[in-house]
């Protein structure tokens, strides 16, 4: 049993709840054992250990005596954090860590020399692309670009969140190499608009650089969406929790004559619906990821660090395609500059079925 040490309890307890929900799984399906918090004594840090029955600790040089994996759950440097520097130090004690984005490029390279000094595994985990909704639009995308070509890419995405798009895009594509991107047009609106390559495709990325800095986690409107055209038809990711869909191209059956005929039967295309998903049509609650998807993607960030560590593999090979993907997400953030600040009320919440009742009443549909 590979015993874990979570440290950082703002987004960490993320990671803490793939422990809670892995209660009752087999040791082989998930063969980690939660044994330490570390945070700096705050009452939410205390509140975390006492609620998962582990010990809270204070003391970095603590955390080896109680870990084989340490899962760094701190804000790097562009987030006015030492989780970096935490990183190098467990890794020069022997402990493996898996490290939570967005990072520099500078630290990641530290971070991966580090981890082979020390004979470790390092991991810098993405979070998002372990999402079972990602992984099916990942598959799908390679599945498709097997056999047709790629045509462009489009993402949009809030900026806290733009490494991530850029990883999703990255992943779909196959690579990230070679990329360029321009500046970002002038036109108003929230969003920054960026043309480019990535992996040699045509991109375009839309980028709503706007944060509230008194509430920073909300009123994004948005995580991720992406798009790669094909031959073929339109992949779609519609948000960062699915659904994933299918819009094949639209048929032009032509009769004997040569002219369209819209009444053709060769086409099997012509008896499907135009946008089909690939998966469950609808994406899960706002209760189901926080309480089944996200916990998930973590476990599968453990394994896949477990499994590098057994197989021995070098930190470097992995961490070369992130080294490139800091390099992409600096440059997009140097072009996008600092984002506006907003300070926005709460929005009322609104459901599909407000929105059907109001299309039934306004329209008859």
């Amino acid at each position: 049993m590979t015993r874990v040490v979570v440290c950082g309890t703002g987004f960490g307890r993320v990671y803490l709840s793939a422990f809670r929900s892995a209660f009752g799984e087999s040791e082989a399906d998930f063969p980690f054992r939660l044994t330490g918090v570390l945070g700096r004594g705050s009452p939410r840090s205390k509140a975390c250990a006492e609620r998962y029955g582990v010990p809270l600790l204070t003391d970095p040089d603590d955390v080896p005596e109680l870990a084989d994996v340490a899962c760094v759950v701190v804000p790097n440097g562009v987030g006015g954090g030492e989780g970096a520097a935490l990183a190098r130090r467990l890794m020069a004690r022997g402990v493996h860590v898996l490290h939570e984005h967005p990072i520099h490029q500078v630290e990641l390279a530290a971070c991966l020399r580090a981890a082979r000094q020390h004979g470790v595994q390092y991991r810098l985990n993405t979070f998002y692309p372990h999402l079972a909704p990602v992984r099916r639009f990942l598959a799908a995308a390679r599945h498709l670009a097997e056999r047709q070509e790629v045509l462009y890419a489009e993402g949009a995405c809030a900026v806290h969140v733009s490494y991530d798009l850029i990883d999703i895009l990255g992943q779909a594509l196959g690579g990230l190499r070679p990329w360029q991107l321009g500046d970002p047009g002038s036109g108003g609106g929230p969003f920054r608009t960026l043309e480019g390559r990535l992996a040699g495709v045509p991109l375009t990325l839309r980028v709503l650089n706007q944060l509230d800095p008194e509430d920073p986690d909300n009123h994004t409107h948005l995580l991720h969406r992406a798009t790669i055209g094909f031959t073929g038809g339109t992949l779609i990711l519609a948000g960062t929790h699915g659904p994933v869909l299918w819009s094949p191209a639209l048929p032009a059956p032509r009769g004997d004559d040569g002219e369209l005929d819209f009444d053709a039967e060769a086409h099997r295309l012509v008896h499907l619906p135009s946008v089909q998903p690939v998966g469950p049509a609808e994406a899960p609650t706002h209760r189901e990821v926080y309480a089944e998807v996200w916990p998930e993607g973590v476990r599968r960030a453990l394994r896949a660090m477990a499994d590098a560590a057994a197989a021995g593999e070098d930190p470097m090979r992995a961490g070369q395609y992130h080294l490139t993907l800091s390099s992409v997400w600096q440059d997009l953030t140097a072009r996008l500059g600092y984002p506006d600040l907003v300070r926005r009320p709460a929005p009322e919440p609104v459901t599909a079925p407000d929105l059907v009742a109001a299309v039934r009443e306004r329209e008859g549909l």
